[in-house]
């Protein structure tokens, strides 16, 4: 069966591109196709796209979310970021979803290479885990464990807001026990905006009554 005529180019403006796929469903499955391709550089020009559609109209991407799931297993870093930070768009429009992509994004959270995947994916389950008590505990000791593993490096005060959003959110109150329980320590004695947001984090926990 002959190919599809190519309806774009990665020489297109990519904000242009996007307001244009939003309107054609054609285009845009044909970008969304272009993530599973060849061409490293193609496949990196498809994922910003989607990531602007995913910000235009997040819900046009929602019969597309399989395919999107998979891109999260592209070799390059901008590729995985990019349909990340689509997927926590779309976790608004249905955080089931994400349920495709948690595999993915678990393999991102431990990227070696990139801290901006890392931080794309631990963004990501935040956004999942603040929707649902039974979600945050499912993600939760994943997150644990990176709030471990990347304590001190460049992004882990931008990993503290998204835990943050998420015990503000519908996690449970044992998630949010723990997460007060780990950032204890940077509460009380780091300094500066590690110490604000860690203290941020503890005094969202789950307050223990008193005996009547």
């Amino acid at each position: 069966m002959a190919q599809d005529t190519p309806l774009f180019t990665v020489d297109d403006d990519k904000s242009e591109l996007a307001e244009r796929a939003c309107g054609d469903a054609k285009l845009l499955a044909q970008v969304v196709g272009s993530l599973s391709g060849d061409e490293r550089r193609l496949r990196q020009y498809a994922a910003s796209v989607v990531h602007d559609v995913s910000e235009r109209q997040p819900e046009l991407l929602k019969p597309l979310a399989e395919e999107l799931a998979d891109a999260l297993h592209r070799p390059e870093s901008q590729t995985r970021w990019e349909v990340l930070g689509s997927f926590e768009n779309l976790v608004a429009v249905d955080a089931r979803l994400v349920d495709k992509a948690l595999e993915g994004a678990e393999a991102a959270l431990h990227d070696e290479e990139s801290g901006v995947v890392r931080l794309a994916a631990f963004r990501l389950m935040t956004t999942y885990g603040a929707t649902t008590a039974k979600r945050s505990e499912r993600v939760w000791p994943l997150l644990a464990e990176a709030i471990r593993c990347y304590h001190g490096d460049a992004e882990f005060p931008a990993m503290l807001s998204g835990v943050y959003a998420m015990v503000c959110g519908a996690a449970s109150d044992e998630v949010k026990l723990a997460a007060a329980e780990i950032m204890r320590f940077d509460a009380e004695n780091a300094k500066g905006l590690l110490k604000r947001r860690a203290s941020r984090i503890v005094d969202c926990a789950p307050k223990k009554r008193g005996k009547k």
